[in-house]
């Protein structure tokens, strides 16, 4: 048995041994594995010169004759629409004055469970801001108090900083907003 467990040490020894001298590095005079480390940049040879495979153009032939200017006479708009263009147009008018809602943000200024806080938030924007638009919705528990129709998000964006006083948790949503027929 003193003679296995010799035998195994010599043999792992041996082992770590031969390891360590394939690791270790080549000498001089010996064939070594070719050098995969990165050069500094200083170190990098120029880059190879590839002038000889660009292709070479030659310039076009010029005669002795100038150009004849091209003469373009101006033509004059008409004013003409066609009876057909006029009736569409006034259809899309039509159409365009019957439209209600638009895709535009809302701030949703509280969310929360007491009615009492809601409505002391909503009157103290109303009270800054007459102007602003506001909405409660109540889904059985949750109060929410959205301000405002913003048709671009700048809009909102500016008249969410004016609110963030009075609500600091408000937030910017996308929502189908009224179009204001007067602004228009």
């Amino acid at each position: 048995m003193t003679h296995l467990v010799r035998n195994v040490l010599l043999l792992s020894s041996f082992l770590s041994l031969a390891a360590c001298a394939a690791s270790a590095p080549a000498r001089p005079g010996a064939a070594a594995a070719p050098d995969t480390t990165r050069k500094p940049a200083t170190a990098q040879t120029a880059p190879e010169d590839l002038s000889r495979y660009r292709p070479v153009f030659t310039a076009p032939k010029t005669t002795g004759l100038p150009a004849a200017p091209v003469s373009r006479t101006a033509v004059t708009p008409t004013a003409h629409v066609n009876p057909q263009i006029e009736q569409r147009l006034r259809d899309q008018a039509y159409t365009n004055q019957n439209v209600k809602y638009a895709q535009g943000y809302r701030i949703l200024a509280y969310v929360g469970l007491e009615r009492e806080q809601a409505m002391a938030t909503r009157r103290a924007i109303i009270s800054r801001y007459p102007e602003e638009t506001d909405y409660i919705t109540f889904k059985q528990p949750v109060f929410r108090l959205w301000v405002g129709d913003y048709l671009t998000r700048l809009e909102a964006e500016q008249a969410m900083l004016r609110i963030r006083p009075i609500a600091p948790k408000a937030e910017l949503q996308p929502a189908q907003v009224v179009l204001n027929k007067s602004v228009f």
